[in-house]
């Protein structure tokens, strides 16, 4: 994909344009209704972070959501928006303007580096690898080389720039492994109704499934993988403007901030997600949420003692993953994990008083559901549903 496919792109969208990539790989905007595009003030007008999984009624995201309920990003003006469920829109939206920041899986930032997107890491929020294999009950595996020819469902096709390199990683001959695109957000039904013999999955959407009746056993990234997971992308232009750089540095503090509040008091966070999706708290209610975002925080927060802040890169790992992806043909080109990430933000961005965020956590009134839930014994269970 060359830049001559992005045609028309203009930077800034409103709440009401809907985003979509086009069969061709061509990225469109719509108006709902109204002119969808303004003129911008500067930095950015109002930043906007597209989602890689075209829902945001999710827990995935609630560091933002917690932040923005207790002011962490001040007078900054930010947009969540979902995206089209195409894998590779988070990073194409960014390359072109029509979003500021993306949160690619490390496979689809491969791909946008092979396509010569000039788009940088910036904040680490996988620390974990959070993708997982799930199966249906009594035919998981602990050794991957098993799905050697097996089926595997995606929910889309982009999706196997993220499954290709974690079997490669666990000795798996991808070449003897087929994929089925099931759709979104139907990959999980599909496996359940027994199609296919595992389908990709990832912390904190097992607790969701849980709740749509899609009971499976996990081999878990969280437990067997050193690569890493998905990260916030910018265009790396934005790096070199120090205006953006500026903004750039108090948006990311907003969300290691929110990070900060979730680890601190994780049913508060689910609160703040739930008090924006409605329909999210209805299917999930307390105990499933808590539990899908203990299974995030997790992935997030990582060895913390080795790590400097939050959202930092371990460039060990992210030259690992490049290398390993080198190999099997994923890029055609080697890459060295320092030209594409940085953490060069990763220190201003966590420059606040953990003290204050503490309190504030600690002293969020919870509502009587959550008040009501053992988290230590949630957090016993979390991966009750790994194969034995």
């Amino acid at each position: 994909m060359t830049k001559e496919n992005y045609t028309g792109a203009k930077a800034g969208i409103s709440r009401r344009t809907f985003l979509q990539v086009t069969g061709a790989g061509v990225v469109t905007a719509t108006a709902v209704g109204g002119s969808s595009f303004r003129a911008l003030a500067e930095p950015y007008g109002k930043f906007t972070w597209i989602s890689p999984r075209g829902t945001l009624e999710v827990l995935d995201d609630y560091p933002y959501w917690a932040a923005k309920k207790a002011g962490y990003f001040g007078d900054l003006d930010t947009d969540m928006q979902p995206g089209p469920s195409d894998g590779t829109a988070t990073v194409k939206f960014v390359d072109v303007g029509q979003a500021d920041m993306g949160f690619p899986s490390p496979g689809v930032f491969s791909f946008a580096i092979q396509n010569g997107m000039k788009l940088k890491s910036v904040f680490h929020m996988g620390a974990r690898d959070t993708f997982s294999f799930a199966f249906r009950k009594g035919e998981g595996t602990k050794d991957l080389k098993t799905l050697e020819g097996k089926t595997i469902l995606l929910g889309s096709a982009a999706w196997q720039s993220i499954t290709d390199p974690l079997l490669a990683s666990q000795g798996v001959d991808i070449k003897k492994v087929k994929y089925v695109e099931a759709g979104w957000p139907t990959w999980g039904t599909a496996l359940a109704s027994g199609q296919g013999d595992a389908a990709l999955s990832w912390e904190g959407l097992r607790a969701e499934w849980i709740a749509k009746n899609l009971d499976f056993e996990y081999w878990l990234g969280v437990q067997n993988s050193k690569l890493p997971a998905n990260t916030f992308v910018v265009r790396t232009a934005d790096l070199g403007d120090p205006d953006r750089k500026a903004f750039l540095e108090k948006y990311l503090r907003g969300w290691a901030m929110g990070l900060e509040f979730g680890y601190q008091n994780p049913r508060a966070a689910v609160e703040a997600v739930f008090e924006q999706f409605p329909t999210l708290a209805k299917n999930l209610g307390p105990e499933l949420g808590t539990t899908s975002i203990l299974q995030q925080i997790n992935v997030f927060r990582g060895d913390m003692d080795k790590r400097e802040g939050w959202g930092s890169h371990d460039m060990a790992s992210w030259q690992g993953f490049f290398d390993e992806i080198h190999k099997i043909g994923q890029i055609t080109s080697p890459v060295k994990a320092e030209d594409v990430c940085t953490n060069e933000l990763i220190g201003p961005a966590n420059d606040f008083e953990k003290a204050k965020v503490k309190a504030d956590a600690d002293g969020y009134k919870l509502s009587e559901g959550f008040a009501a839930l053992d988290v230590d014994n949630i957090k016993a269970h979390l991966f009750d549903s790994a194969v034995k």
